[in-house]
């Protein structure tokens, strides 16, 4: 019998092909940013792959009938949003969703709101797509970042088509609630806006009482106006596999969508597809024991950095990421700074905040403990 994944002894990642580990190749910087956990993925995945790749034959593929209805199924266990089949458009990943958005709704020249910090394809794919950003702050109040609607609705213009939303929030790890919900709902209802609302960590909230509750599940009106990116990849620790999903339930969007991806976007690969099924069937337990740790390491984590001089972080809600405020350490640059200490943090500049660095916590608690050491050490160093 299976005892369960061992979060504690993750595979070894040096010297192969992975983009997080490389990065500092030949160094002793422990890698600590892009949003890519070390964790095995769930065996009932593992498996089904392994099924796949017994049959031997790679070619051509569509979705079938048993995937979209796992795919539906999970949505309405997990977040008692029913959707139909035909709403799910395939994507090989979350920001070719972001770019098809920003191409599908308005025009040249239009104008596309997101609030800030945030993930950086939500700050290029407008201008990829010969739009407009502009963007509007988020506020952290009372040890949580909260959108601040009067500074949304003041960053509004007659040309402004498209909202991008990111909830759970990367980098904050915020969830937003149902009142906070609402409010965006009629926003996007009074100045006829399309919202794409990225939903890819909603598979890991970590503080008990929290609720992911997608956007377009609250009514039929702003379903009508929302385009939800989803995908497995991030809870199941699967996104070399290059499998997501946007949910379009209106049928002129979803036409705006699919004509925007016509020629330009590929399916994802059939591993992918596999993979997606797997952990939407078999994958609970995995993600259960998983949520378990990593708030094990999130409370980890912010009880460390409380303790830091000049460091500053709320309590994420939901991810595997830590949003660390840096500026009273007064460093020019903290990402290069922790850098050079043996810590490769994501820069906050990336996500237009100068000043900050992300974590990801993502990792074995011994890993994450030996990061923290570090920059402390760094933090205490005269001069």
């Amino acid at each position: 019998m299976s005892i369960g994944p061992d979060f504690d002894a993750p595979a070894e990642r040096h010297g192969g092909d992975s983009l997080k580990w490389n990065r500092y190749g030949g160094r002793d910087v422990l890698p600590m940013w892009v949003a890519d956990m070390d964790f095995r993925a769930p065996e009932a995945v593992l498996d089904a792959l392994h099924r796949r790749v017994e049959h031997g034959v790679f070619g051509y593929a569509r979705p079938w009938a048993s995937l979209v209805e796992a795919v539906v199924e999970a949505l309405a266990r997990d977040h008692r949003w029913r959707i139909e089949p035909d709403w799910l458009i395939w994507l090989p990943g979350l920001v070719t969703g972001l770019n098809v958005a920003c191409r599908a709704v308005g025009e040249p020249g239009d104008a596309v709101l997101t609030c800030t910090p945030i993930y950086p394809p939500f700050l290029s794919a407008p201008r990829h797509a010969a739009r407009v950003l502009a963007t509007a702050p988020l506020e952290c109040r009372e040890g949580r970042w909260e959108p601040d609607f009067e500074r949304i609705e003041g960053a509004l213009t007659p040309r402004t088509r498209l909202l991008l939303l990111c909830n759970p929030h990367n980098p904050t790890g915020r969830v937003l609630d149902v009142g906070e919900l609402r409010r965006i709902a009629g926003l996007a209802e009074r100045h006829d806006l399309v919202v794409c609302s990225d939903e890819i960590h909603c598979g890991l909230v970590l503080e008990p009482g929290c609720e992911h509750i997608p956007l377009a599940s609250l009514d039929p009106a702003i379903a009508r106006r929302t385009i939800t990116l989803m995908a497995a990849s991030k809870t199941y620790n699967l996104p070399g596999l290059g499998c997501a999903f946007a949910i379009v339930p209106d049928p002129e969007l979803r036409r705006s969508f699919r004509a925007a991806m016509a020629g330009i976007v590929p399916d994802p690969g059939i591993m992918g597809w596999v993979a997606t099924e797997a952990a939407c069937r078999h994958g609970e337990r995995w993600r259960s024991r998983l949520i378990e740790y990593l708030r094990g390491n999130r409370d980890r984590a912010m009880a460390a950095i409380a303790t830091m001089p000049g460091l500053e972080a709320c309590a994420p809600q939901a991810t595997f990421l830590a949003w660390i405020d840096a500026r009273a350490t007064e460093l020019a640059d903290p990402a290069a700074f922790f850098e050079s200490a043996g810590v490769g943090l994501s820069d906050g500049r990336d996500f237009a905040a100068p000043g900050y660095v992300r974590l990801n916590f993502g990792c074995s608690r011994a890993l994450l403990e030996e990061a923290l050491r570090r920059m402390r050490v760094a933090l205490d160093r005269p001069g």
